[in-house]
Parts: C-alpha cells; structure tokens; sequence
C-alpha cells in the first residue's frame, strides 16, 4: 500500500508544480507574440487602404506616400 500512496504523491507534486510553469510559459509567450499575433499595420498600409476606400484621391496619396517613404 505504501508503494502506491508514493506514486499518487509524485504525480501530484508534478501537476502542482506543472501547470504554474505551463501558465507562466503562455504568458510570455503571448507577450512576446503581440497582442493578437496579428502584424502591425504600418502607416503606408492605411494610408494605401484610404486610397483604396476613396476616403482620399490620387494626388493626396501621392503626397503622403512621397512624405512617408522618404
């Protein structure tokens, strides 16, 4: 009896130890990845899908695309 009121021990003391390290290890892993794993948009990207929605014309993006790439 003693032999299996060791084994029940060990593997609690494994998932007790187990699943605080699991958690810690998502968590930074989530922060390292980013908010939502989505890339970042950069200011080129809205100012093409402005364009693209005609929110602003040809000339406009023109002008913003030459001031961002300089």
């Amino acid at each position: 009896m003693l032999g299996f009121e060791h084994y029940g021990m060990e593997w609690g003391m494994i998932l007790i130890w187990l699943i605080p390290v699991l958690l810690i290890a998502l968590v930074i892993r989530n922060v390292i990845s980013g908010r939502d794993g989505k890339p970042e948009r950069t200011s080129l990207d809205i100012l093409e899908a402005r364009y693209a929605r005609g929110e602003i014309d040809r000339d406009a993006f023109l002008k913003r695309r030459a001031d961002l790439t300089e």
